[in-house]
């Protein structure tokens, strides 16, 4: 039986090859192709009650971000679809950390689960888990009960965000505890197709201190989206302050 390193090393390449030819079939993003990107802001509150151990969500802060609301096939309008919202913090000078988050539901059951529904507005959680320390977390982007309604469509999230400044309450949780708001994010001005289709993210390697990617998404992920980022001419902004894409 070969040891497992070589088999994991064989999966990766059949992953890696897998993505690179999807994503010349698409012409597109392999994940999430239909998007609208804009400017945006974070504040972060800091975690109620015992700390997480990550400054970044322990901490009061602010930061500038970009904000990319996506359909996850995509389905036409507003059918249902895993629908899907990443969030980067440009954090200057250090590394950003992009969060990626998808359609899912609140209860603990669910909250790892994509769920496909016809709202922008809703719960998105990481589905992929996080250790801090020896504790796992997920995060989460929650539906903020006084912010405009994002709609059903890629269009009717464009129209809110010139209407009003739509936002969503960010927050973090164990596998089985509550949601505990730690922050909010701002969508701003829309930015133009070009700057969306350059835009790359990276859910792995762009985390902050004291928080890593773990299971077997993250090793999914950590090979899937530089295969497609490549293919595509995309190359991920890793640090310092070089604007939304690099």
């Amino acid at each position: 039986m070969p040891p497992a390193a070589t088999v994991t090393d064989r999966a990766a390449v059949v992953v890696d090859r897998a993505t690179a030819a999807l994503t010349r079939l698409r012409r597109a993003r392999l994940l999430h192709p239909a998007g609208r990107s804009f400017a945006g802001e974070v504040t972060v509150w800091g975690v109620p009650g015992p700390p997480t151990g990550v400054p970044l969500l322990d901490d009061p802060a602010h930061f500038r971000a970009t904000v990319r609301l996506s359909k996850g096939v995509p389905t036409p309008g507003g059918w249902p679809d895993v629908l899907g919202l990443a969030v980067r913090l440009h954090r200057d000078p250090d590394r950003p950390f992009d969060l990626l988050v998808s359609s899912s539901g609140a209860a603990p059951v669910l909250r790892n689960l994509p769920l496909p529904r016809r709202r922008f507005s809703g719960t998105y959680s990481t589905i992929m888990s996080f250790r801090a320390g020896r504790r796992r977390l997920f995060l989460a982007a929650l539906a903020d009960p006084e912010s405009p309604d994002l709609g059903r469509s890629l269009a009717e999230v464009a129209a809110a965000a010139r209407a009003a400044a739509p936002r969503l309450v960010l927050a973090v949780a164990s596998a089985v505890g509550p949601w505990r708001p730690f922050g909010q994010v701002g969508i701003g001005d829309q930015l133009g197709a070009r700057e969306d289709a350059e835009l790359a993210f990276d859910p792995i390697g762009n985390l902050p201190p004291g928080l890593r990617a773990a299971g077997p998404l993250a090793w999914l992920r950590e090979h899937t989206y530089p295969a497609s980022q490549r293919v595509r001419g995309a190359r991920v902004q890793s640090g310092g302050s070089m604007g939304v894409t690099v």
